[in-house]
């Protein structure tokens, strides 16, 4: 059985849905940026998602699944359970359907549509899952509100986000630390909080979900680590501030020759000489 949703990708869609608290995407639909989401998903794999599984026969909803990124470990990890991948964009689905064809899992069923309009009756859902979504949202709050609703009793809800005033890097740099306040800045202007992994615990006792746990995740870099020197600090975060390069500079928030500078010294904490460390915040909680 499939759980049917609605294909509103339209223009008029996307703006009612930016009135319900749906803020603009600060890194961008591109190619480029598909390709670091889905480099911050395996390289972070084992941390994020050790602990993430579903038990055969239950029903889940990834929130929020964008390119697909999440949707593959998800399934892994859950044999037997069924995954409903829920996102506003289609064309970020359809890169989903694309990059999961012939993967030895369960496929998803995709479904487009508005997070504050789920096209889902109350109680549908064993579980949700989230990831890196909140985030991006003018109404956190009111996004948790309405994925309380499909809950069914008992079931449970996970929540994963970043925070990146946990930006932590030696050597130090005032000049790396300007380019992430630039996103930071940025993000807050679109709608969105690049420091909300610290206000999970908080918004999820706000939105009345039970039995709330949040557990930090702290990333670790240094020479001894490379492939977290490369696959977070080189190819997911660096990137991530990289990509806004335009809009900071273009807007005069920092100069041409300092955000070169720190973006040379955020790729210099991934070298031989560099340490870099990050926080993420996972939280369970249970519907009551």
């Amino acid at each position: 059985m499939r759980v049917a949703g609605r294909e509103d990708n339209t223009l008029a869609g996307r703006r009612s849905g930016m009135k319900c608290g749906i803020g603009e995407y600060v890194h961008g639909y591109s190619e480029r940026e598909a390709v670091r989401l889905t480099d911050q998903a395996s390289t972070l794999a084992t941390l994020l998602h050790h602990d993430t599984s579903y038990p055969s026969g239950s029903l889940v909803l990834e929130a929020g699944s964008g390119v697909g990124a999440q949707t593959g470990i998800l399934a892994a990890q859950s044999g037997g359970a069924r995954i409903v991948s829920f996102d506003i964009s289609a064309s970020s689905l359809a890169t989903a359907r694309s990059r999961l064809r012939g993967a030895k899992i369960a496929t998803p069923d995709f479904v487009q549509g508005d997070l504050f309009r789920l096209p889902f009756p109350p109680a549908t859902f064993d579980h949700v899952f989230v990831c890196f979504v909140l985030e991006h949202l003018a109404d956190p709050l009111g996004a948790l509100a309405s994925l309380k609703e499909v809950i069914r009793p008992g079931g449970s809800i996970t929540v994963i986000e970043g925070d990146h005033g946990s930006a932590f890097f030696y050597p130090r740099s005032r000049e790396a630390d300007e380019t992430i306040r630039c996103l930071v800045t940025l993000q807050a202007e679109m709608g969105g909080n690049a420091l909300i992994g610290r206000e999970l615990y908080p918004l999820l006792n706000r939105a009345g979900f039970d039995r709330v746990a949040v557990s930090p995740r702290l990333v670790y870099s240094d020479a001894s680590r490379p492939h977290l020197a490369e696959g977070f600090v080189e190819r997911t975060f660096t990137a991530m501030v990289e990509g806004v390069e335009d809009q900071a500079v273009g807007r005069g928030m920092i100069s041409k020759s300092s955000w070169e500078k720190g973006i040379g010294d955020l790729y210099r904490s991934a070298g031989p000489d560099g340490v870099f460390c990050y926080l993420f915040f996972r939280a369970m909680a249970i519907k009551p």
